[in-house]
């Protein structure tokens, strides 16, 4: 009989997916509360934006995540020191707490070089470009990470932890990190000494200059605190990056960093910098360019976020289609069989809708042609997926009403959409959307 462990860990079940409606349960929550204690925790283009952002990276990381998947698997497969299928059921209980203990450890150092180092900056900066703090922006991950996270865990299959036990864990490790993305709860006594926590993470996601690079933890402040990198919660703080994104485009924002780095690296007289910008701190600079400037203190006062928003009348055709895509990505991630051909169509489609969502917030006027190519898509995109069943019929006769609505919809805004000149607004902390 498998042990606990095997039924856990080694039962290749996408925990992360099946948390999605308590992930969208809890946020509702938290925004209920917020209206109650007449905080402004959530704003809507921030938080689709912030949601589109966790989408992408799920949709078109399954690519990424398949390939890199793979040199932990050959590791392991070729070069582990341990078989721990052979393992007793304690033995295994065990090993899983010293995997748990290894997760979290290597999560923290891919963290801090994610901050530290320029390339990996580039990757994971998506997710402090929200100049909000909530639960939604803990689902703001950015689809290049990966890219740099896997080769600190090879140390894990080198040890012989079987991949499917390292993908469970980690999903845990990030299941566990999605409520310390909250204001609504302050500091946790003695709980604060071990665990990583909302006041912690606050800490982590501030641009005051003493919270910068601070509390890297997943899941154990300790090891903040074991290699010098703790910084208690204090002033209150301002959140976002210190040279904030100013849109709501989620390919953008995870391609924005890296366009920067190579815009620094192309003017750097040396060749030999613009290697080495790649591996330094974000704050450095190449020689012969003016330093980066010091960061300076900031209060919620001092600042004034990005706020671009949607004409009124779109805002619930957005809610709309963005519900529909939020489901067709859902579909996307649990179809753990389907081949990556078959992944294509709905990761373009749902890349679009994210796209387009976000140009409308922008007032682009680019995006009524946009909103047609991806209206065509979802027609075609139901009938591919729909035929040889007995819903073909329905299929099209919904996705090709809903496109010719949308589609007449889209037209009778287009003067507005063309016509509104892109001035972004921005919000004072004491205002409300």
């Amino acid at each position: 009989m498998p042990s606990w462990v095997d039924q856990i860990l080694g039962s290749n079940i996408p925990y992360i997916t099946y948390a999605v409606p308590i992930f969208f349960l809890l946020i509702g929550i938290e925004a209920f509360v917020g209206w109650m204690g007449r905080q402004e925790l959530y704003r809507m283009n921030d938080t689709i934006n912030d949601l589109s952002c966790g989408i992408l990276q799920q949709v078109v990381g399954i690519f990424m995540r398949t390939i890199l998947f793979a040199g932990y698997l050959w590791i392991y497969q070729h070069y582990a020191l341990v078989d721990m299928s052979g393992f007793s059921p304690a033995g295994k209980g065990w090993a899983a707490l010293v995997l748990f203990l290894g997760v979290d450890f290597c999560y923290y150092w891919f963290h801090r070089f994610s901050h530290e180092m320029n390339g990996p900056w580039a990757g994971h900066v998506v997710h402090h470009q929200s100049e909000e703090y909530n639960l939604a922006v803990a689902l703001r991950q950015g689809t290049f990470q990966a890219c740099f996270s896997w080769v600190f865990y090879l140390p894990l299959a080198w040890i012989g932890f079987p991949p499917l036990w390292f993908v469970a864990m980690s999903s845990f490790n990030t299941l566990y990190q999605f409520w310390i993305h909250t204001k609504t709860i302050g500091k946790l006594g003695w709980f604060e000494w071990i665990f990583n926590t909302p006041s912690h993470h606050r800490v982590h996601h501030g641009r005051n200059p003493k919270y910068l690079d601070k509390n890297h933890a997943g899941t154990l402040i300790i090891w903040d605190r074991m290699f010098g990198t703790f910084q208690e919660e204090q002033e209150e703080v301002v959140y976002g990056i210190t040279r904030p994104l100013n849109s709501w485009n989620p390919v953008w924002a995870n391609l924005e960093e890296f366009a920067h780095i190579y815009q620094e690296a192309k003017a750097a007289p040396y060749w030999v910098d613009k290697i080495k910008i790649w591996f330094m701190h974000p704050s450095w600079r190449p020689r012969g360019l003016v330093p980066s400037p010091t960061p300076a203190e900031v209060t919620p006062r001092s600042i004034r976020k990005y706020d671009a928003r949607a004409p009124r009348g779109l805002v619930s055709y957005l809610v709309l289609h963005f519900v529909l895509t939020l489901i067709v990505s859902v579909g996307v991630m649990a179809a753990n069989g389907a081949t990556l051909t078959a992944l294509i169509l709905p990761t373009v489609f749902v890349t679009l809708t994210l796209i387009s969502i976000g140009g409308v917030f922008e007032r682009r006027g680019w995006v009524v042609w946009a909103e047609l190519i991806r209206l065509g898509l979802l027609v075609v995109l139901a009938g591919v997926f729909s035929v040889g069943t007995a819903w073909i019929w329905p299929a099209l006769v919904a996705s090709i009403s809903l496109a010719i609505g949308s589609a007449l919809y889209v037209g009778l805004r287009r003067r507005e959409l063309l016509e509104a000149p892109f001035e972004p607004a921005c919000l004072t902390p004491s205002a409300r959307p």
